[in-house]
């Protein structure tokens, strides 16, 4: 830490930012009358100076907001909607209000929502989605969250490794277990993994046991790298199996993929799962209602929220808390044994 609590002052941070202690004060408490460049500027000045954790300590002096901060990568994704109503209706419980952040997978917009939340005086940080396999990207919001909760300030994860606080787990290497071994035990030989950029934790958990269990079998895996979202899965998929017409079934490594998918496939004139069996991971609401309806490894979305909404109203553990959600496995239409009919090469 760059400067242990309570060595540096407004003025400090007024001096070195050039600016009044008004306008330090303004932008640091996100009130409007100063520029968006100025109040940036302000604010790394204070982060960098030690002074965030100052502003946070007397806002507990006198009285917390009502404020959870809720950071996901990507609020249109259905797997981060329901994670957040169920932070929502936890929060709700307690007469708290929530303010949903989306960092889009960006570590430096991801610090910089932290940086307004602890500024603004959350009560409560939490903090959803994947991690980087490099905990050097983190490394400054690791720093940010250990001086908010040094005064006072509680913080949880979900779905991440290596930010220090308490954690919300969930099983991604168990759910692609499930799923790949069920492809297997329908007969399926040949297949194509959808995966996602492979610098983030859950991917990379996801991606190593299934391929795991897939090579433990005998089977042959093209995996197909996209950006673990729905936008580009579907189409990349069908070129794919375009290009290897005796794979029999696709692993998608979220539901969002595993959807896109579907719809391309339809689209493609491509059967499922006459043609080509589908899974994914997370059972989002909408999978059960898909047709075919998408067999996926199921997580409780919701309760993933709740548990984290829980983890930050709970006092400070001496190490940090982890809980470790496992998946289940959900059959359903868009999976059968394979019938070996190839995929037509158009």
């Amino acid at each position: 830490m760059s400067a242990p609590p309570g060595s540096v002052r407004l003025s400090d941070v007024a001096r070195a930012a050039g600016v009044s202690i008004a306008t330090a004060s303004r932008s640091l408490r996100g009130l409007a009358g100063v520029s968006d460049t100025v109040a940036e500027r302000v604010r790394d000045l204070a982060q960098d100076m030690g002074y965030v954790t100052n502003t946070y300590a007397r806002t507990l002096a006198g009285g917390r907001t009502t404020i959870v901060g809720l950071i996901v990568h990507q609020i249109d994704d259905p797997y981060f909607a329901e994670l957040a109503a169920g932070v929502v209706r936890a929060a709700e419980e307690q007469e708290l209000i929530v303010q949903i952040g989306h960092s889009g997978r960006d570590p430096e917009r991801e610090l910089k929502q932290i940086r307004t939340l602890v500024a603004q005086r959350a009560r409560a940080v939490i903090v959803a989605g994947s991690g980087y396999t490099d905990a050097r990207r983190e490394a400054a919001a690791r720093e940010l969250l250990a001086r908010y909760e040094y005064v006072g300030g509680r913080a949880a994860v979900v779905g991440r490794h290596f930010l220090g606080v308490d954690a919300v787990l969930p099983d991604n290497s168990g759910a692609a277990a499930l799923t790949a071994r069920h492809l297997v035990e329908l007969g399926h030989r040949d297949l194509v993994v959808v995966s996602g950029p492979v610098d983030l934790t859950t991917v990379q958990d996801r991606q190593r046991e299934a391929l795991a269990v897939l090579t433990a079998a005998g089977a042959r895996a093209r995996v197909v790298e996209t950006d673990f979202t729905g936008h580009d899965a579907g189409s990349a998929t069908v070129t794919a199996l375009r290009a290897n017409p005796e794979a029999t079934a696709v692993l998608a490594l979220s539901d969002a993929m595993a959807i896109s998918v579907l719809t391309c496939l339809r689209r493609a004139e491509i059967e499922v799962p006459t043609q080509v069996s589908v899974a994914g991971i997370d059972d989002v609401e909408v999978a059960e209602i898909v047709s075919p309806s998408l067999t996926t490894a199921a997580f409780p979305l919701a309760d993933l929220g709740r548990e984290a909404m829980a983890l930050t109203t709970r006092p400070r553990a001496h190490r940090p808390r982890r809980k470790m959600i496992p998946a289940e496995l959900i059959v359903r239409e868009s999976t059968a044994a394979p019938n070996h009919r190839q995929i037509r090469a158009r």
